[in-house]
């Protein structure tokens, strides 16, 4: 996996978890297609990495709303996705040329990981690779008021870095967590997809 990365250095490094950090979008996906299936549905693959970055509820919101998902309740459908994934940590496995940039950085930089996910999943994921420990700040969903692409989460994180917007740089993997990144004024790697 290539990343163009700028040359210059960044005051703090922000990175997305699930398709950034860890290999998670396809154990991801095993689980959407579990729960969207018991609820009568289908979620095509592309419209999936579409929607990265998106939180659960809100995916779910959209489902329903424009696919006629039938989704009784919504955050309890979420947990139970997110349930349906957490079955599944022990596959996880880290994108290698992303961790390298945050083990060169790690005590040198102010790192953080800012996602879409829930606590307990992404801390389970940053801890089944072992990686918890490399960042300052973990934000996730619970933290801010509208997730990607509107710039909360990555703004959270700068805010908790006690680093200027402008000096962060992000890295995603999701059309949705770019437009976040460039909405709170920062630039950004692009990470590909790692089943493309």
């Amino acid at each position: 996996m290539r990343l163009v990365i700028p040359e210059r250095e960044f005051g703090a490094y922000i990175f997305d978890c699930d398709g950034t950090l860890a290999d998670t979008m396809p154990l991801h996906y095993r689980a959407w297609t579990r729960i969207v299936a018991e609820l009568g549905g289908s979620f095509p693959k592309e419209l999936f990495y579409e929607w990265g970055g998106t939180p659960t509820a809100q995916i779910l919101t959209l489902l329903r709303d424009k696919c006629g998902l039938k989704v009784g309740d919504v955050q309890r459908a979420a947990a139970r996705k997110e349930e349906y994934f957490l079955e599944m940590i022990r596959e996880v496995k880290p994108i290698e040329a992303v961790l390298q940039i945050a083990r060169r950085w790690h005590g040198i930089k102010p790192l953080a990981v800012a996602s879409g996910g829930f606590r307990r999943q992404i801390e389970q994921t940053l801890d089944a690779l072992g990686i918890r420990y490399l960042f300052n700040t973990v934000v996730c969903v619970e933290d801010y008021a509208r997730g990607k692409p509107f710039p909360d989460p990555f703004l959270e994180a700068a805010r908790r870095l006690n680093v200027l917007p402008t000096e962060c740089l992000v890295f995603e993997d999701s059309p949705q967590g770019v437009q976040a990144a460039q909405a709170a004024g920062m630039q950004f790697v692009l990470v590909p997809r790692t089943d493309a």
